[in-house]
Order: structure tokens, then C-alpha cells, then sequence
């Protein structure tokens, strides 16, 4: 058996916001809670399972999701319309923009939770680079 990622867990003040919040953007579906879990699942069966806990108890993470072109429209059309704030790169520095990475588009942006969450194109590395002067 090849090994997949399954599910993660993200820790949020409010699964149901946070969950609803990323469903929106990404244009999911919020599932059915399964015990303490509010879970959002991809295009790939990776399950983004949403669970309560304290606010001092979030630590930081980055989730990137991979989207077609026509998504990614889509998505940025929604973080637009929502007044989302939208930036080229994930220190937050180039508000207001998006990126042209890897031949592709990419925007980050903060969830309710305070997770960076990242939406691109084309994977890391797919675009050849150009040659370099020693090269």
C-alpha cells in the first residue's frame, strides 16, 4: 500500500467558523462533526478536521492547497468579495497582491484561528527554473 496523508487536525477558537470559513473560500462542503471533529474534505480525500480548543493552546500552522486555475479564480473571487486580507507571500509583507510562482498564481491568508492558509496553481518545483550564469 502506497501511504497517503488521511486527515489532519486543526485547532481553531471555533471549529464551526473556522471550518465554514475555509469551505466558503475553497468552495467545499463543511461535513457531518464526528465527536469532537468538524471535518472539511479535498479533492484527494485529505480531511481537514476542524476541533476546538483554547485560544492559548493554537500554535500557528500552514496548510497550501493545490487548485486549477478556474478555482483559484473562484477562491480569490471569494477572499475579494469577503473583504479578506490577501498577500503574495507567507510573512505577510506584500498585502493586497499575488504571486506568480513555479509559472502558476499563489495568495496566502490568515483563518480565523490565525492559521496561514495558501492557495496556488502549480506545485513547488514545477516550473523550471532558468538556467544560472554557472550553470
Amino acid at each position: 500500500m502506497s501511504v497517503e496523508l488521511n486527515h489532519t487536525i486543526v485547532h481553531a477558537r471555533d471549529k464551526r467558523e473556522s471550518a465554514e470559513f475555509l469551505a466558503h473560500v475553497l468552495g467545499l462542503e463543511v461535513g457531518t462533526e464526528w465527536g469532537p471533529f468538524l471535518p472539511v474534505a479535498t479533492a484527494n480525500r485529505v480531511t481537514l478536521d476542524f476541533a476546538a480548543v483554547p485560544a492559548e493552546s493554537i500554535v500557528m500552522q500552514h496548510y497550501a492547497f493545490l487548485v486549477s486555475d478556474e478555482e483559484f479564480d473562484a477562491a480569490f473571487a471569494r477572499i475579494r468579495e469577503a473583504g479578506i486580507a490577501y498577500y503574495a507571500d507567507p510573512h505577510l509583507k506584500q498585502p493586497g497582491e499575488i504571486n506568480h510562482h513555479h509559472g502558476g498564481r499563489g495568495v496566502y491568508f490568515m483563518d480565523p484561528a490565525g492559521h496561514g492558509m495558501e492557495i496556488i496553481t502549480r506545485p513547488y518545483g514545477s516550473h523550471e527554473q532558468a538556467p544560472t550564469a554557472s550553470s
